[in-house]
Formats: structure tokens, C-alpha cells, sequence
């Protein structure tokens, strides 16, 4: 992980091996390049004329635009690295968190291989300096635990993630200020620990192996964990995780995370759809869409980093976390088609679609938590290809029993800078899951396809509890190049959204 400190040393005067600075495109109705806050004693260093030598080599001050210039003399860092904003507030406003916390990754990313670098990025609060050191993290990250046999480091020809971060602006002795940092870091750490998890191939996390590494984290962090096996599911009639699982040599586990504070006076369940691969089972997936099915335990990567964060920040709420793992695996004792499943609530479904799978480990999991009779329940899941087709590769679906509760996720998710957009649950969606055989089917309409599954989803919540479902299949796994401070491959998406519930107990 890359390291973090806070310095109110000068721009021109620490010693680093690059020095980060902001530029952005002049307000509406200005013209040319504008350098942004922070980087007073580097323009002056080049006479001034900093803007102008950056123009010069193309730049625009673009959001995400990186250029780079050798130091003039007066500077101790070698190598000055400019990172767009994108255009510049109006006199009086302030830069937008999202876009420093972006520029930051940008630069973090640009900067692999090198030792140190000073961000001198426009910290007018704490929040700014949060959102810097964030990002900036965020952005260093490289998985890196494969490329040279398993002792992670990088091959011959890859660069390592930049090793140092220090925040020019910040105030080391500042209780908010350092508290802030506190936070930026213990969250940074768990987002990477989830995109770790997404990114470790299906032949090493699997429900048992994925079981252990919660295990560990709740001891080292001091959480209750609680491991159900197989023959536990067996015991408790856990009918939809066990159905999801029979097919495979990798049995499946229901994981139960609880981090408690003597102050808390609310409780939030978290529950994770875990299919730490998915075939398809007997309705296998077509040929070009398994290669990245090893993501799709994503949301339970997403409630396990949520937990620990929440447990290292001591924040004063009970935070339960429900972990459903299973393996979608095509066998001669996999699920079929037509089959029927008992669920843990006593329910029966008729399974339609094998692919349909994660609805039912969340069932199970979503009733079992409701037992405990929380003050709001969270699923998080890679649930459908319909919500990708609905909002892209970069926005996640939130459906839910209380508009309020919908709408404050959505807010929350912006504030923190993820994209989210809240989706309706259309009553008359629901007859297309009846089924001839069972209680109700895994299956309905192909239209609305996402919204089905989340109607699904909510048969199994327990009464009068306050429930949401995000539906995370766009922008868990990026298939595409690395962009701000998100890499290629696992993502974290959801995790400071749901970091930012619990410390907004008055919420829910």
C-alpha cells in the first residue's frame, strides 16, 4: 500500500522525485490555461510562465490530462507533473471533490515506479485534502500478486505502484486535518482489498478459501465472524445458496461479519452476493462471457471491505455484514432448469434460469438477516446484465422499500463519488415470476429484467424492515483502461457508499 503523510512544507523547498500540481481551463468566458491553487511557488519558479510552457506541449487543463516538464532550477523535485481539473470554479467557488479525488488517481497512476511525490493540489479544507490523499491512493493501486510467480512483486518490465504520497496543504498536527487522512487511508486500504479479492483468479478464492480471509481480517480487527459450511447450510435449510452450489467441487458458505460499539444505537445488515465464479451452471453463459465471471462475487468484496472500515474507523454503529458464497458450476448434481428450491424462509422457487443465481444466495442471506431485525438492511450485488444495458459501464441501480431511503443512497453515493441512479420497482412487474409449480419463480419478464430481480429480491425481506438493493454489474469490474483513480479489472464500487450509510446512522 502506498504510504501517506501530510506536510506544510513549501512546494519549491521538500525534496521529492515529482511534484504534482493542478491546472484547469479557464471560467466561462475566459480563455487559456489557469493554474490551479497549491501551486504558487512552482509557477514562480518558471518565471510565471508555467501555464504557458504547459500550453506549449498541448495542454488543455482537461479533467485527467497529465503532461510532464523537467523542474527549473529554484525547485528540489526533478520533475513537475501537471494534472488537469478540468475548468476552474467561478471566483469565490472552490474545486469539486470529485474532480480533485480524480486528478489525484490520474497523477498517482502517472507516476508508477516512482518513489516520492508531493501533491500540490488546491486544499482549501479538509475535505479537499481527504478527497486528494484518496484518490491519490486509490490510484496507485496495481494488483501485482501474479505477475512474478506469488510473492507480489512486479515483473521485469512492470512498474511498481508509486511508493509515497505526501500531501502539501495538509496539516500533520491538525486534529481534523489528521483525521481525515486517518479515514482517506483505512478506507483506500479496504477499497484495495476488495479489488484484490475481485482480481484473484476463481482457482484460489473460492467459498471456502474467500471464508478464511474474513476470518483473519475479523481477528485482526476484532469482529465476530461466523463461518456456515455446507452441512451447517444443510442443517438450517439454506435451500437457495445450497441449489447454487451443488454443482461444484467448492462448497458453498454463508459468512456472518459483526462489528459492535458500545455507543451504537443502530444496527445496519450488509449483505453480499458472493459467486466467486459463475458459469452459468446448466444455463451456461454463452461463449466471450465467462472470462470475467470470477468478478462476480463483487458485492460480497464490497460488504467485507465496508465492514472492516467501518471497524477501524470505530465509528458508533453495529454493522453486520452476510457474506453468500458459492460456486456456479455445470455438474451431473448441478441445479437444472425446473427444479424446485426451498429457501431458508420456507419459500419454494421454481428455478427457471441456472445464470439467475445470485438472487437466490441473496435470499437466503437477505432472510436470515432479517431475523435479526436490523433498522435497515443494504444488498450489494453483480446481479444483472440488464441494469449495464439500462446505465452503462459506470453507474450502479438502487432499488428500494422506502423512497426516502432510495433517495438518500443516491445522494450519498454522489457525495462521495459514486455514480448511482435510483430505479423504480413496478408493482406489475411481479405476476411474470408466478409459477404453476412453486411459490414464485426466478424468473420474469426479460423486459425490465433488473427491476425483476430486485422485486425478487424483495419477497424475501423481512417485514417492516427498511431495505435497499444496489445492483452493481456496470462499474464492479472495469473491462476497459484505467481512467481517474479507477484501475483496470476489480473496482470497489459501492464500498464508500456504504462506508458513508453507516456514518449517516440518521439516515435510516
Amino acid at each position: 500500500m502506498t504510504a501517506l503523510t501530510l506536510s506544510t512544507a513549501g512546494a519549491a523547498t521538500l525534496r521529492a522525485d515529482a511534484l504534482v500540481v493542478g491546472v484547469a481551463k479557464s471560467p466561462k468566458g475566459g480563455k487559456g490555461l489557469v493554474v490551479a491553487p497549491g501551486a504558487e511557488a512552482v509557477d514562480k519558479a518558471f518565471g510565471g510562465k508555467l501555464a504557458t510552457v504547459l500550453e506549449t506541449l498541448g495542454a488543455s487543463g482537461g479533467e485527467g490530462e497529465v503532461t510532464k516538464v523537467p523542474s527549473p532550477a529554484g525547485l528540489k523535485a526533478p520533475v513537475v507533473l501537471a494534472v488537469g481539473l478540468g475548468t476552474a470554479p467561478e471566483k469565490g467557488e472552490s474545486f469539486d471533490s470529485e474532480a480533485l479525488r480524480r486528478a489525484a488517481g490520474c497523477a498517482a497512476r502517472a507516476l508508477a515506479g516512482t518513489k516520492k511525490a508531493a501533491f500540490a493540489l488546491p486544499v482549501e479544507a479538509v475535505e479537499d485534502a481527504e478527497a486528494i490523499a484518496e484518490g491519490a491512493l486509490l490510484g496507485a493501486y496495481a494488483f501485482t500478486a501474479y505477475r512474478s510467480g506469488m510473492d507480489g512483486k512486479a515483473g521485469k518490465d512492470a512498474k511498481g505502484p508509486l511508493a509515497e504520497v505526501t500531501l502539501l496543504g495538509g496539516k500533520p498536527r491538525d486534529k481534523a486535518y489528521k483525521a481525515g487522512a486517518e479515514r482517506a487511508v483505512a478506507l483506500a486500504e479496504e477499497i484495495n482489498r476488495a479489488r484484490d479479492l475481485v482480481n484473484t483468479p476463481p482457482n484460489d478464492l473460492y467459498p471456502e478459501s474467500f471464508a478464511a480471509i474474513a476470518g483473519a481480517a475479523g481477528k485482526e480487527h476484532g469482529i465476530k465472524v461466523q463461518v456456515l459450511d455446507e452441512k451447517a447450510l444443510a442443517k438450517g435449510g439454506y435451500g437457495g445458496i445450497l441449489g447454487v452450489g451443488a454443482g461444484s467441487q467448492n462448497p458453498p458458505r454463508l459468512v456472518r461479519l459483526a462489528y459492535t460499539h458500545p455507543k451504537a444505537a443502530k444496527t445496519l445488515a450488509l449483505v453480499g452476493k458472493g459467486i466467486t465464479y459463475d458459469s452459468g451452471g446448466i444455463s451456461l453463459k454463452p461463449a466471450g462471457h465467462n472470462e470475467t465471471m470470477k468478478c462476480d462475487m463483487s458485492g460480497a468484496a464490497a460488504v467485507f471491505a465496508a465492514v472492516i472500515t467501518a471497524a477501524r474507523l470505530g465509528l458508533p454503529v453495529n454493522v453486520t455484514g452476510w457474506l453468500a458464497l458459492a460456486e456456479n458450476m455445470p455438474s451431473g448434481s448441478a441445479t437444472r432448469p425446473g427444479d424446485v428450491l426451498r429457501m431458508y424462509s420456507g419459500k419454494t422457487v421454481e428455478v427457471l434460469n441456472t445464470d439467475a443465481e445470485g438472487r437466490l444466495v441473496l435470499a437466503d442471506a437477505l432472510t436470515r438477516a432479517s431475523e435479526e431485525n436490523p433498522d435497515a438492511i443494504v444488498d450489494v450485488a453483480t446481479l444483472t446484465g440488464a441494469m449495464v444495458l439500462a446505465l452503462g459501464n459506470r453507474t450502479f441501480g438502487i432499488m428500494a422499500n422506502d423512497d426516502a431511503f432510495r433517495t438518500s443512497l443516491h445522494e450519498i453515493a454522489q457525495e462521495v463519488g459514486e455514480q448511482s441512479w435510483p430505479m423504480p420497482l413496478p408493482a406489475d412487474l411481479r405476476k411474470g415470476m408466478d409459477s404453476p409449480t412453486a411459490d414464485i419463480a426466478n424468473m420474469g419478464e426479460r423486459m425490465g429484467g433488473g427491476l425483476v430481480a430486485g422485486l425478487f429480491l424483495k419477497e424475501f425481506v423481512g417485514e417492516g424492515i427498511t431495505w435497499a438493493h444496489l445492483d452493481i454489474a456496470g462499474p464492479a469490474y472495469n473491462e476497459g483502461g484505467p481512467f481517474g483513480y479507477t484501475p483496470k479489472g476489480g473496482t470497489g464500487s459501492a464500498v464508500r457508499t456504504l462506508v458513508k450509510l453507516a456514518e449517516r446512522t440518521d439516515l435510516f
